[in-house]
């Protein structure tokens, strides 16, 4: 593993660590084995921090020794680590020490000189050609100058952007504190809210237990056991407990108690403090904004672009001068360009180096030399910021971690609290423990009834599928026993029937208490629950809670059985219905039963809620709002009673007329079963056989109708003698029903509504197929499912019964043809034969009846039976309603005293809806003073009358609020009051003040005219004066004129200097493309050589050489004038030895004429 230090992000596979305390950064080489302990190894050797002073976080997380960097998801290109010392947290560590920054100076160029760096055109005879080499030496030394400042800026911007990327560092460093601490105390604080919820519960169930302990001892002492429980030890709920040594532990309890409040009131002022401390140090500046330094840096950007953009002009000179001065050693030059010209343009670019760009680059250098100050010292207060900002969450760290260690032992002290108040909790919880055992009873009683309802229930259903079974078994065995010999059946073991099938329980709960619903509230009343209290706050008289829990239940237990009731009328609904009848009990008792179970159950459930249900924090509205869904409830509870009363009682008389009806039914149908019965003995014992020749034509004309068209007509009655037995029986019936056959709705006249005739035996077609011997088996099956639909309906068997026994004999009776007298004795004793055989069946209908007649007595008995059932309902049910009347007065109270609250509440409405109103009637007063016409002084008129008004009506009686609006009001008017005065001074003054503002832009637009005026005439001025000729100072960029003088010399024309000479290479410039020489000639200076006349040694030529000349290349700062110290030189104006004078080089100007002489 190894380091380098680096300024970028991390790359992948290396490990980015900040130093928090400067905002270094450095590189480590590492992989996700690495352990955290050898980086910190790692860590020491490049930073010099102490291993044990290393506080690295990653985010918000702490980096442990002994764990690998994969625990941490480290190495990662997201991911950085932040390094805090330790020793530097500690509160007497010193502040760090100011920002120092280290950098190298870049010693400036040497100035220029010939002899240092000689160049070929020094010695040639064109001062022009002598000036360009000068002009290459000072642009090169121009450039390297400007190279060197433009280096130090570079570094000096580069230190700047580096202190910018460490105080982003610490900025980052700082959050990732912060984010540590803030993790850190939301654990704490979390805790702290989790302790005094419990706290704050337990508290309020002690100070309960306390202040409602004698109380308590009270319900106890008058609550009297159940007479079966009583003892001579025991007579009374506060015998199961100790009374002696209770004063003595509640006294205890208390003590402990304030102490313990004590104490817990200490540790909440003090993490209140460490609270107040955090939030402080949370709302406070996290860091100092950066944002603007670095906004600083880019705008100082520009300066370093212009330092670029004029080392480019300065290179771009450079060259230029370059390749002329190497055009001039080649004699490259085009005929257009000379050497003058050249040093004519290269003056400008000299004086724009000189005066423009180095002054530039060195004022750059200078704003950025400002930067890096001001970046130090921003880099030195976040030094000292991120110094004193660790040291605080250092400090608060460590109150958070004390304050940390103390929740174990407020723990234990809650438990210790506990277990002191254990038996006050028990003296508390015996009234609803008692009250609990009671309901339990009266539910395992309904249980119990329900459950051996259930069984008796499921032995029925049992035994009808046996019967259907064995049904089944017999029609089987009466298809195919006529094919299969019966051995061969037994021998399959087809004659086997299914067993009875017993269900039989054992008794269970015999000891239970001779108790019911009603006797609960005697023996073990409701306030023993201990649920009131909270409700007696808020209100109430009584437990609200339990009161709506019960209300709530006991509705959704009446809607279910009006739900059940309303469907009762229906038998598919029934069958499918959880309310059926089971074995000797009816729908209505199961029912009862099971509102009883439910109502003791949840009784049951309310006791069993611990006094801590109470005190669970509930604020207010909360509060308002159970109460209020309470009452609702219970309204509507109340007022299902009352519907479900109402229905019970509608229910009842319905029963009531039933059971009348088939009182009066049954004593119909016995009656005339009584009188039918004795009227066939009657008829049988009366019967003649001297008629058997009547009854044989009777028969034929019978038969011949029955084979002629098959349909049946109305019987004949006979009134002839009596005839034998069977005839007589026959006439007796057809007397009874002589106008059935033609009428089937008298069959059914005399029935109740809410009886069902199902008998389908009446209709005459099928009188024919009872003589048809086939037949028979059918007509068997047909009375058998006849007699299954009557079993199963319960009514219409007397009916079904006598219209059988009575439709057979139709078909027997004599038609509307007379009786032929001459049949022959064959005929007569056929006709006896058959008339017996009718007799045998007649009697055997006659039994069958008996049979049924006995069904129909005991089904009677059965009717009775639950005639006595429902009067029993009946009175129970009375009972029921009397109950719910009593709990329909105790809601009526309950909604008594909420009516009262809601006055109370309604009355304060009323007085806030008054003060509401006269607020707003105040309002609307104030609203009609801003709205006024007239403007201001109309708005202040009305406010202040308004004011007077408040005043005048003010009184004792009026409420804070509006005495409150009318001091506002007073303070408005007084205030719109002066101000309206000053706008009416300012309106005064407004006048004054505008003539004056226009007497000053008179004076300002005469101003700008005369300042315009001097402007124009400075300009023309400096115009006339930048292209006027010198006639004094001769200067380079002057214009100069030179007139020919008598020996042939161009002189200028002056008043102060004298001894100014054209050079021959300006004379041959401006003479050569002329054919003579003219009178004078103006130009433009562009060098100026200055010379003096010295004897000549005897031993030199005329010839000057070129060595004895030495050339010195001098610049006159004063007058920017280049000028060349000639040690010796000839005198071709015919001047003294000694004199000084001046040969001038000049350029043509653009539009100079040159004027030749007139000739001669």
């Amino acid at each position: 593993m190894s380091s380098s230090v680096t300024d970028g992000l991390a790359r992948q596979g290396k490990l980015l660590v900040h130093i928090a305390e400067n905002g270094h950064s450095f590189e480590l080489d590492c992989d996700e084995t690495t352990p955290v302990e050898a980086v910190q190894r790692l860590i020491e050797s490049r930073s010099g921090i102490q291993f044990h002073d290393q506080l690295l976080l990653c985010m918000e997380m702490k980096l442990e020794s002994q764990r690998l960097l994969s625990a941490y998801k480290l190495p990662s290109d997201d991911r950085e680590v932040f390094l805090y010392n330790k020793a530097r947290l500690q509160t007497n560590s010193l502040p760090p020490a100011p920002e120092q920054v280290d950098i190298l100076e870049i010693a400036d160029p040497a100035p220029p000189s010939s002899s240092h760096n000689p160049h070929p055109l020094d010695d040639a005879s064109d001062p022009a050609l002598k000036a360009l080499p000068s002009y290459e030496r000072q642009f090169r030394y121009h450039y390297h100058r400007g190279h060197t400042i433009y280096s130090r800026t570079q570094v000096k911007f580069e230190n700047c952007e580096r202190l910018l990327r460490e105080q982003k560092v610490q900025e980052r460093a700082v959050e990732v504190a912060r984010g540590n601490l803030e993790q850190y105390y939301k654990i704490m604080n979390q805790s702290y809210t989790d302790f005094m919820k419990c706290y704050l519960q337990q508290q309020r169930c002690h100070a309960d237990l306390l202040v409602n302990f004698g109380r308590d001892i009270e319900k106890l002492r008058s609550c009297k056991l159940h007479p079966a429980l009583q003892t001579t030890n025991r007579k009374c709920l506060l015998d199961f407990v100790k009374d002696e040594n209770l004063r003595k532990l509640a006294e205890n309890c208390s003590s402990s108690h304030r102490q313990f409040e004590s104490k817990v009131a200490n540790f909440s002022k003090t993490f209140g403090d460490v609270k107040r401390k955090v939030e402080d140090l949370f709302s406070s500046k996290a860091s100092l904004p950066i944002r603007n330094l670095e906004m600083t840096i880019k705008e100082h950007q520009r300066y370093i672009n212009e330092q670029k953009s004029i080392m480019q002009s300065l290179s771009k000179d450079v060259n230029t001068v370059k390749k002329l001065v190497d055009d001039c050693l080649s004699c490259q030059l085009s005929s257009s360009l000379r050497p003058h010209d050249a040093v004519s343009a290269l003056g400008p670019m000299y004086d724009v180096h000189d005066k423009s760009h180095l002054p530039k680059i060195q004022a750059c250098d200078r704003q950025i030399s400002k930067l890096l100050d001001f970046c130090k010292d921003k880099k030195t207060e976040m030094n000292i910021f991120v110094h004193n900002f660790m040291q605080k969450i250092t400090y608060i760290s460590y109150f958070i971690k004390d304050a940390r260690l103390q929740f174990p032992v407020f723990g234990e002290a809650m438990a210790r609290q506990n277990d002191q108040f254990a038996d006050l909790k028990l003296v508390r919880g015996i009234g609803a423990a008692y009250r609990a055992c009671l309901a339990e009873v009266v539910r395992r009683k309904a249980s119990m009834k329900l459950y051996m309802g259930m069984a008796g229930q499921l032995a029925e259903r049992l035994a009808t599928k046996r019967e259907v079974e064995v049904r089944r078994r017999e029609e089987f065995l009466k298809a195919h026993s006529s094919y299969i010999p019966r051995d061969i059946l037994a021998s399959m073991g087809l004659y086997d029937t299914p067993n009875q099938c017993d269900v039989n329980i054992a008794p269970f709960d015999t000891n239970l208490l001779d108790i019911d619903i009603s006797d609960l509230d005697r023996y073990a009343p409701e306030y023993l629950a201990g649920l009131s209290s909270k409700g007696k706050k808020h209100g109430t008289s009584r437990g609200s809670s339990s009161m709506s829990y019960d209300s709530s239940h006991s509705a959704e237990f009446e809607e279910t059985a009006v739900d059940t009731l309303d469907k009762s009328d229906s038998e598919e609904l029934l069958e499918g219905c959880e309310l059926v009848e089971i074995a000797g009990t009816s729908k209505l008792e199961v029912e009862n039963a099971k509102l009883k179970a439910e109502l003791a159950s949840a009784i049951a459930l309310i006791c069993s809620f611990g006094p801590e249900v109470e005190y669970e924090s509930l604020d207010d509205s909360e509060v308002d709002s159970l109460l209020k869904n309470a009452a609702e409830k219970t309204a509507e509870a109340l007022q299902l009673k009352d519907e479900y009363g109402k229905h019970l009682q509608s229910m009842l008389r319905i029963k009531h007329e039933q059971c009348v009806s088939y009182e009066k039914r049954i004593q119909e149908l016995e009656q005339r079963l009584s009188d039918q019965y004795l009227q066939g003995q009657k008829l049988s014992a009366n019967r003649d056989a001297s008629d058997l020749t009547h009854m044989a034509v009777k028969a034929d004309d019978c038969k011949s109708e029955i084979s002629g068209d098959g349909e049946a007509h109305t019987p004949y009655i006979s009134t002839t003698e009596p005839m034998d037995e069977v005839s007589s029986a026959s006439n007796s019936l057809d007397v009874k029903i002589a106008l059935f056959p033609g009428k089937p709705g008298k069959a059914r006249e005399g029935v109740d509504e809410n009886m069902t005739d199902y008998s389908g035996v009446l209709n005459p077609e099928l009188d024919s197929s009872m003589l048809e011997p086939h037949r028979e088996e059918s007509q068997v099956s047909d009375n058998d499912e006849k007699d299954k639909m009557v079993g199963q309906l319960g009514m219409g068997l007397t009916n079904s019964s006598t219209a059988e026994s009575m439709s057979e004999p139709l078909n027997i009776l004599p038609s509307d043809k007379a009786v032929e007298p001459d049949l022959d004795s064959k005929t007569s004793g056929d006709l006896v034969l058959e008339l017996q055989s009718a007799l045998a069946d007649k009697s055997n209908q006659l039994g069958e009846t008996e049979t049924k007649l006995k069904a129909v007595m005991e089904e009677v008995v059965m009717l009775g039976r639950e005639l006595e059932i429902s009067r029993k309902l009946l009175d129970e049910s009375q009972m029921n309603c009397a109950h719910l009347e009593n709990c329909l007065h105790e809601a009526r109270e309950e909604a008594q005293t909420h009516l009262c609250a809601a006055d109370r509440r309604a009355s304060e409405y009323s007085a806030l809806r008054a003060s509401a109103l006269k607020m707003r009637g105040l309002f609307e007063r104030l609203r009609s003073c801003v709205l006024a016409p007239g403007g201001v002084a109309a708005f202040a008129d009305s406010l202040r009358a308004l004011n007077q008004s408040l005043s005048n009506s003010m009184n004792d009686n009026e409420d804070d609020g509006t005495a409150e609006f009318r001091q506002c009001i007073r303070v408005l008017a007084e205030k719109v009051g002066f101000l309206s005065r000053h706008r009416a001074e300012l309106l005064d003054k407004y006048p004054k003040v505008e003539a004056a503002n226009e007497q000053l832009r008179k004076d300002l637009e005469e101003k700008k005219e005369l300042v315009k005026t001097l402007y124009t005439k400075h300009q023309l001025e400096k115009q006339a004066n930048k292209e006027k000729i010198s006639f004094g100072r001769f200067e380079v960029h002057e214009i100069a004129a030179f007139v020919l003088n008598s020996a042939g010399h161009y002189e200028v024309i002056n008043r102060n200097c004298s001894n100014y000479y054209l050079s021959a290479e300006s004379v041959a410039l401006f003479t050569d493309h002329l054919p003579s020489r003219p009178s004078y000639i103006i130009g433009q200076i562009v060098h100026i050589e200055r010379r003096t006349v010295r004897p000549l040694p005897p031993s030199t030529r005329p010839e000057h050489s070129r060595g004895d000349q030495i050339d010195h290349l001098t610049s006159d700062t004063g007058t920017d004038r280049l000028t060349l110290n000639a040690g010796s030189t000839s005198n071709p104006y015919g001047l003294p030895i000694g004199c000084e004078y001046f040969v001038v080089t000049v350029a043509m100007l653009p539009d100079t004429t040159i004027h030749s002489p007139a000739a001669s």
